[in-house]
């Protein structure tokens, strides 16, 4: 099965919102990518769609993000939401995504990703519990979820704080 990644465009824009809502079984998925599309800070060259043929089975965001610790602030991005359609879940798509999104974001210059997710999945792309950089998150999960990647050799290694994520993952 060949899977092409490539950028999304706006004749994406539905597809990749109900690929994200059957994904997710919740409709609030597709409208934070929606949302996310909307702030001044949003990065199209980091919504990425898998593509089969000409039909799109995936897709994944990074958004930008910040670490803050008093007056110090990091700036980073969070993966999110990453979504392939049900049936084709568990046949590599997934990753691809995730290893053409690092790659990208790496060549774009960002140095770190945080990522909110399942950590026998993401520890495979070399994500590791984000609180080993004494990084947290801003609202309540068990710390094997809450999950970081340096892009560039000890990125985080001075780095420590709360993930401030965009105003719209709020109330998700």
């Amino acid at each position: 099965m060949k899977i092409q990644i490539r950028p999304e465009n706006k004749n994406d824009y539905k597809t990749i919102s109900m690929i994200n809502d059957m994904a997710f079984g919740q409709e609030s998925e597709g409208l934070l990518v929606e949302k996310l599309r909307k702030n001044k800070k949003y990065l199209k060259d980091l919504s990425l769609v898998a593509c089969m043929g000409n039909e799109i089975v995936g897709h994944i965001l990074f958004s930008p993000i910040e670490i803050k610790s008093g007056n110090s602030s990091f700036k980073s991005l969070a993966l999110a939401p990453m979504s392939v359609i049900p049936e084709l879940q568990g046949l590599g798509i997934g990753s691809q995504l995730i290893e053409n999104g690092l790659a990208k974001a790496k060549k774009m210059g960002h140095q770190s990703v945080i990522v909110l997710g399942h950590a026998a999945f993401y520890t495979k792309f070399k994500f590791t519990p984000a609180s080993l950089f004494e990084i947290t998150c801003p609202f309540e999960v068990p710390n094997e979820v809450f999950m970081a990647i340096e892009l560039e050799k000890d990125a985080l290694k001075n780095v420590s704080g709360t993930v401030e994520y965009p105003k719209e993952f709020q109330n998700l």
